[in-house]
């Protein structure tokens, strides 16, 4: 039987790009070769597109672009093709692809840009839509349709560009609502980048302008004293939502441009809490992956507030692929081992590929 041929996209011009590498390095090694044939795209931290014919270390160790055997490829937007074109020495070719992995974090690659272009390619991938990635990119669609589906979250403000010239007004209203104590994020992050805590308002006003110069929307939340909680969720009609893990060194941050970078060395699973409260972070995380439309996979962020209250924090609809990130090890609680879990990540695209969800 003819082997599956399964392309993986990585790099990309966001921050998360070398946390993209170390996933796509370890993904690409655990993808079971009796049923794929692995292709490999990479994208150059200013946007070109290479196709890459060697080896996980390279990409492991960021050489990947030096390989001279790399050439100029992009997904063909043209259903027809179904595949990727690769331009070498002025001629073009093209390889058919069967199904797509995008392990691409943060602005144009979790998104919604990349799966909006494999729309059009007709070509099945791995995880969410355009709409449902965009929407869990954006942190203010994500409470808004949290707050439809009356899931809580912290208290929250929007502040847009178009309010700067009132940005003192602005943000003594959210300080007379909230108080000081905030937390104050660009809207569209994949990251840690451009977040900042804050106890007083010339320190609020800072933060602001360091968010907005990061994105054109800025979130502010009333600061929550929680623990953090994790959810993996997978699936399509009959979602699989692994068991509840807790991040112990609440105030680590995370920087994605580091290639050996992992949430899940803080990770402890299961989370010491109750049965009861396991089964509500599970009935959240179900919850918020349907209302926002995600299909595939997501790691879902909770807390749990100190009296006992839980909310949702965020959703992740590209989570870090390394074995020892969080939703590889929630997952392998379940019983998928890396390369399992890969496996069925891959085969559930495909046999969903015919869903417009």
């Amino acid at each position: 039987m003819a082997k599956i041929k399964a392309a993986v996209i990585f790099g990309g011009t966001a921050r998360e790009h070398a946390l993209s590498l170390a996933s796509a390095a370890e993904v690409i090694k655990n993808i079971p070769r009796d049923t794929y044939e692995v292709i490999c795209i990479g994208i150059t931290r200013k946007g070109r597109w290479l196709f890459f014919p060697g080896s996980p270390e390279e990409i492991a160790d960021g050489t990947w672009e030096q390989n001279t055997d790399c050439t100029s490829a992009f997904i063909s937007p043209d259903p027809l093709h179904r595949g990727i074109i690769t331009i070498e020495n002025g001629e073009t070719s093209v390889k058919r692809i069967d199904v797509v992995l995008p392990i691409l974090m943060g602005k144009k690659g979790g998104d919604g840009t990349i799966q909006g272009l494999l729309d059009l390619s007709g070509i099945p991938y791995v995880g969410s839509g355009v709409l449902a990635c965009g929407s869990c990119m954006d942190k203010s669609h994500t409470h808004m349709i949290m707050d439809d589906h009356n899931i809580k979250t912290p208290e929250w403000a929007l502040i847009t560009q178009r309010e700067l010239s009132e940005l003192d007004k602005k943000c003594t209203e959210i300080a007379d609502r909230f108080g000081c104590d905030l937390v104050v994020k660009p809207a569209k992050s994949g990251s840690n980048q451009g977040i900042s805590f804050v106890k007083d308002m010339e320190g609020f006003l800072t933060a602001v302008k360091v968010a907005f110069s990061n994105d054109n929307k800025v979130i502010v939340e009333k600061y929550v004293h929680a623990r953090k909680l994790e959810v993996a969720v997978i699936g399509y009609d009959n979602l699989i939502c692994s068991p509840v893990g807790e991040i112990i060194a609440s105030d680590k941050i995370y920087d994605p441009s580091d290639f050996n970078v992992s949430s899940g060395d803080d990770l402890t699973i299961p989370a010491n809490i109750t049965p009861e409260t396991a089964k509500k972070a599970k009935e959240i995380a179900t919850t918020a992956f349907k209302a926002l439309g995600c299909k595939g996979m997501a790691r879902v962020d909770l807390f749990l507030t100190d009296d006992g209250e839980l909310l949702l924090n965020k959703i992740g609809t590209m989570p870090g692929l390394k074995s020892t990130s969080v939703f590889p090890k929630l997952m392998e609680q379940l019983g998928y081992d890396h390369e399992d879990l890969i496996d069925m990540l891959l085969e559930q695209a495909v046999e969903n590929s015919d869903r417009n969800y």
